[in-house]
């Protein structure tokens, strides 16, 4: 129901420039890390895995659920709900590391919230993703974006469909995580692994975008240091 209905609305109101599709595994567990630049980002990166063959599950916020009708929806869309309190995210994460063992494609926005850098660049990760990863060793593609803050900006209700958007995707190769197989997951490694799938999106985005990134990812102010 929700292809039927979503699918060609996508296509009515936006183009697709989509690159590197074949970087997309076709089957078994993966995670696709992508930059987040718009509440319209679930909708199209999932037209995005579905055409490419995969069914997207997305981490979603737990109140979702319970809204009457959408609610009902994601959870038959096998969504994965993200709980508030450290002992519930925990168990969060233990439900998206059960669904990539299962061969499940888990789409991830290691920002963690919409990017607040001006010029609409990645922000610093956090570490969830990571720490998934190197846990079952599935492989991490990294997705860039560019399109969705024209569609949806932030802060903004209501869509922009007109002009068509035209919404650009690319895949990148699998983030190379072999160094921190068998270290101790905690600190600097799950933040030295996060990094390395930051920049690998970044790079990706600079080369949809045709422009350099900043040398340094901007950070929120509750996560920059001092």
């Amino acid at each position: 129901m929700v292809v039927a209905i979503v699918k060609p609305l996508l296509l009515l109101f936006t183009r697709r420039d989509w690159r590197d599709r074949d970087n997309l595994p076709r089957a078994g567990g993966v995670i696709i890390a992508a930059n987040h630049l718009s509440w319209s980002d679930p909708l199209l990166l999932s037209h995005y895995a579905y055409v490419n063959g995969r069914w997207p599950v997305f981490l979603a916020k737990s109140g979702l659920f319970e809204i009457p009708v959408i609610g009902w929806i994601i959870r038959k869309c096998r969504q994965i709900p993200v709980l508030r309190g450290s002992t519930d995210a925990a168990r969060s994460l233990r439900h998206a590391e059960d669904a990539l063992r299962e061969g499940a494609c888990v789409i991830f926005y290691p920002e963690g919230t919409i990017t607040r850098d001006p010029g609409h660049w990645p922000m610093m990760g956090k570490t969830g993703v990571a720490r998934l990863a190197l846990v079952t060793g599935v492989p991490v593609i990294p997705v860039a974006h560019w399109g969705a803050q024209e569609l949806l900006p932030y802060g903004q209700k209501a869509p922009r469909p007109f002009p068509r958007k035209t919404i650009r995707v690319v895949a990148g190769p699998p983030v190379d995580l072999s160094k921190y197989e068998g270290l101790p997951m905690r600190g600097k490694v799950l933040k030295d692994a996060t990094a390395d799938i930051m920049a690998a999106i970044t790079a990706q985005l600079g080369e949809l975008r045709g422009e350099k990134a900043p040398d340094v990812p901007f950070a929120e102010p509750e996560t920059r240091a001092g």
